[in-house]
């Protein structure tokens, strides 16, 4: 059969041809006569037609608002556009009427095996600003980004595409922006290094506001980059169109439009600098045409070298008389440490020592000290224990180590009390305390082993600690026998958990009795655990998981290798169990606990002490484990406490994503 050759050379001149490569796109009779149908050649969108015998192809976009031209319809041998209507000749790509708006055509050779559409030999892709500021992201250290894809997305999407080819980071798509803002944060909580997510204008990027909160309020390191539309359309109210400087508000203690005049690779380079010096989030807005613009040859990506002073800074030094000077005098200290001590307890904990002081943390801070270690208290609070409590109410100073003092924890006022902290706004943020100090912890608490030396009079209470524990553990077995015929108590649970759970692992966990639950009676050896700090957002524990995972892939660092376990409840595993699907995809070795009750449990609760009406606080769940499966997954349930340690460690062996769905009692917590 004869070629057809829809292209026109209007070149006056001779110029050597292009290289055509030929594409399969159709089966022969694959279009019926009449019919348009989009294909794809290579990377291109081509509207493809069957007209009176013969077969067209054009390009897919039309030039008045970009419609799909292979969506619309054949009417009077015409292609007719889905979007406003306008119609072009199927084989020529010109309207009637004389008009000059057509669309490009490309060659269309019948074979016996198909339908073939000739391209020229695509050229190299054209490096683009956001090429050079995906460069600079990577120069910087950030390989994870977590999110979606979409049409306001798509140049720097391109970009990140080009630097996974390289191997130099990793993209994953979620099904949820909040997921991917979740996973961002707790990487950050995790490691102290920035990740990255990633989300289309409006909708999308208001999506990741929750999980930028909690980011922001627990200090942990994000980048967001978020699309926009095009700087044209901007103000007047677009499709899709949000103020995202002003939606992201103090959620972002850094956000930049990315503009055509910008300083591309040093927009970067403040960005990934903001998220790492102030421990917050970083936002940079794109709008869509900005992304492709081409970088000059001479562009370079930026770098961190010579941008990030060392943060080791010594406190002043009367505040460390100060505190010496509390210390040397204290004959029952105790040391209280936060989620903000998590990189320093080697040093803490050989202060501890020196001091014989009981060490407590803040839930945030739980399993920064082994349970098991003979200065370890738990943790103190309305999610702890009463070892952790009597301590504190027993001792006559307080060193509190990057822990900010709220109401959730409840670190009484009425003691003498040192606070350190690297942000001078922390101290004394709700209340004076005797001694403030401003200084890095790992700085701070070297000094101070260094002043105190052979001046402690503290008395060893380790005696002490390891009796409070004793009586503790009696009163937690009693609860194990708890049985209202309603499913399995918390202490059960948990200490099914405590007994088989790796004690590498890093554990994220959700909002709810399942998270008192948790602080109560699991007792951590060297796990380190995850959660939503201040913000106390239901739905965080799978996402972080993720977040979680995406660290233990690193090679040759403190989280390589390490198993992840999730849990939360069923009102938490609702709010993103969507993300199951995403666990299965990219293979994340996630084990996912399951505490189902029906019941917002937390809540009722709320509602019964403050003399209010239980109401609308029951769950009508699916089978939870049965869904895992479906995903892909393993699932299990549980309904006897006996088989608990059985499907912990059948999960845990589990080489994927796996869910252990546990019909646990809603009171016995």
């Amino acid at each position: 059969m004869p070629s057809l050759d829809n292209t026109q050379n209007t070149s006056k001149t001779q110029q050597p041809s292009p290289r055509r490569i030929w594409h399969k796109v159709l089966d022969v009779e694959e279009l019926p006569e009449g019919r348009v149908k989009t294909v794809t050649a290579g990377v291109t969108s081509i509207a493809m037609t069957h007209v009176q015998g013969q077969y067209g192809a054009l390009d897919n976009k039309c030039p008045h608002q970009g419609g799909p031209l292979g969506e619309g319809s054949i009417e009077n041998c015409y292609l007719r556009c889905p979007w406003h209507g306008w119609d072009f000749d199927p084989l020529t790509g010109k309207p009637p009427g004389g008009y000059d708006d057509g669309v490009q055509t490309y060659p269309v050779d019948i074979r016996k095996d198909g339908i073939y559409i000739a391209l020229e030999e695509k050229q190299p892709d054209v490096r683009t600003v956001t090429d050079v500021m995906a460069e600079t992201m990577v120069n910087w250290g950030i390989k994870w980004v977590w999110g979606m894809v979409g049409h306001s997305n798509l140049g720097l999407a391109a970009a990140l595409r080009r630097q996974e080819q390289l191997g130099n980071l990793q993209f994953f798509g979620i099904r949820h922006e909040g997921a991917a803002a979740f996973a961002a944060s707790a990487y950050g909580k995790l490691t102290g290094r920035p990740a990255a997510c990633f989300s289309i204008a409006g909708p999308g990027a208001t999506n990741l506001l929750t999980g930028l909160w909690d980011a922001n309020v627990d200090g942990s390191p994000v980048l967001a980059l978020t699309g926009q539309v095009d700087t044209q359309v901007l103000g007047p109210g677009a499709f899709q169109e949000v103020d995202l400087q002003a939606a992201f508000g103090k959620v972002a203690q850094w956000s930049q439009p990315v503009l055509h005049s910008s300083k591309h690779a040093e927009l970067m380079n403040l960005a990934c600098k903001s998220a790492l010096l102030h421990r917050g989030v970083s936002h940079l807005i794109f709008p869509d045409e900005v992304q492709t613009i081409p970088a000059s040859e001479n562009t370079l990506s930026g770098k961190p070298n010579g941008r990030i002073t060392p943060l080791t800074i010594a406190p002043p030094q009367e505040s460390v008389d100060a505190a010496v000077q509390l210390l040397q005098k204290s004959k029952r200290p105790v040391i209280i440490v936060g989620h903000g001590a998590r990189f320093t307890m080697p040093k803490i904990l050989k202060l501890a020592d020196s001091l014989n002081a009981p060490v407590l943390t803040t839930f945030k801070g739980k399993g920064l000290i082994a349970d098991s270690h003979p200065l370890g208290c738990g943790v103190l609070g309305r999610s702890g224990t009463p070892i952790a409590s009597w301590f504190m109410n027993e001792s006559d100073c307080l060193l509190v180590l990057g822990a900010s003092f709220s109401n959730h924890t409840g670190i009484t006022p009425k003691k003498p009390t040192i606070q350190v902290d690297f942000d001078a706004m922390t101290l004394g943020k709700f209340h004076a305390v005797d001694v403030p100090v401003w200084g890095e912890l790992g700085v701070t608490v070297q000094i101070f082993i260094d002043a105190l030396k052979g001046k402690i009079q503290s008395t060893n209470q380790r005696d002490d600690i390891a009796n409070r524990w004793k009586i503790w553990r009696t009163e937690k077995q009693r609860r194990e026998l708890d049985d209202r015929g309603k499913g399995i108590n918390s202490s059960s649970i948990f200490s099914a958990m405590t007994r088989i759970i790796p004690s590498n692992a890093i554990m994220t966990v959700d909002v709810g009795n399942n998270t008192y639950s948790f602080g109560r009676y699991f007792e951590c050896s060297q796990q380190a655990i995850l959660m939503s700090g201040y913000l106390g957002s239901i739905g965080f524990s799978l996402p972080a998981a993720m977040g979680a995972w995406a660290a233990t892939q690193e090679p040759n660092t403190p989280f390589s290798g390490r198993p992840v376990v999730s849990v939360s409840g069923d009102g938490g595993f609702g709010q993103y169990m969507v993300e199951m699907l995403t666990a299965v995809k990219y293979e994340m070795n996630i084990t996912h606990i399951l505490l189902r009750n029906n019941e917002l449990g937390k809540i009722s609760k709320e509602q019964k002490a403050g003399n209010w009406h239980v109401w609308q606080t029951s769950l009508h769940n699916p089978d939870f484990a049965e869904y895992a499966n479906l995903c892909g997954a393993k699932g299990i349930s549980v309904k006897r406490k006996e088989d608990l340690e059985e499907a912990f460690t059948k999960a845990l062996a589990y080489a994927g994503p796996s869910l252990v769905e546990i019909h646990s009692d809603a009171e016995l917590i």
